[in-house]
């Protein structure tokens, strides 16, 4: 039963390996924009548009793509402290008590995935990307120039004439990765999570 939970969690942590490089690129892509609005705003006086709507979108990006990655390698910031000390004297209590936490954890993100759904269902509908709307041009026949102008018709971020965007990518951001988190969580309650080595220092070579 374990090996077929490892090899189910298997595919899971890959995603979240990528997703988590994902995030890493949209971080050095925003650290380049904000460099080029320094030199822009410094040496020509033409600060770039939008910079501030850009960093504010890109942080949803950002957090959300890499905290699949984060719950994997149990970096998610918690107070473990009771565990620890109970880790040393009552193990089994230790484990059953850290796989609860994770129970509740993988419960409280589908729940966050459950809320967030219909609000990216709803945002994406806005474009209508299949149907044709019932106001506006009609669909050209050039697939680009239809794709652009339902673009336009999303429910956008930012502020008009300065910077937009489309919101849906950023509720799709948030919907995959509770998901993802939820999974991954129910996948550690599952398995359990590994206990760490305590060393005896006074045993360490001198």
């Amino acid at each position: 039963m374990s090996d077929i939970l490892h090899r189910i969690n298997g595919p899971f942590i890959s995603v979240a390996i990528v997703s988590n490089a994902v995030g890493t690129a949209v971080i050095f892509l925003l650290v380049g924009i904000m460099n080029v609005d320094i030199i822009a705003r410094g040496v020509f006086h033409a600060p770039l548009r939008g910079v501030v709507e850009i960093v504010i979108f890109s942080l949803v990006l950002i957090v959300f793509l890499q905290l699949p990655d984060v719950v994997r390698s149990n970096r998610l910031t918690r107070s473990d402290g009771f565990l620890v000390f109970a880790g040393q004297r009552h193990p089994g209590f230790a484990n059953g008590a850290a796989r609860m936490i994770d129970l509740l954890s993988a419960i409280f993100m589908a729940l966050i995935a459950w809320t967030v759904y219909p609000e990216f269902v709803d945002s994406i509908e806005t474009c209508h990307f299949i149907t044709p709307p019932e106001f506006g041009a009609p669909p050209t026949g050039d697939f680009f120039a239809d794709l652009a102008t339902a673009f336009a018709r999303c429910e956008y971020f930012g502020t008009p004439g300065i910077f937009t965007a489309p919101w849906w990518p950023a509720k799709l951001a948030i919907f995959f990765s509770v998901t993802l988190c939820s999974i991954i969580f129910l996948l550690k309650t599952l398995i359990g999570t590994r206990k760490p080595v305590l060393v005896d220092e006074s045993e360490s070579p001198v």
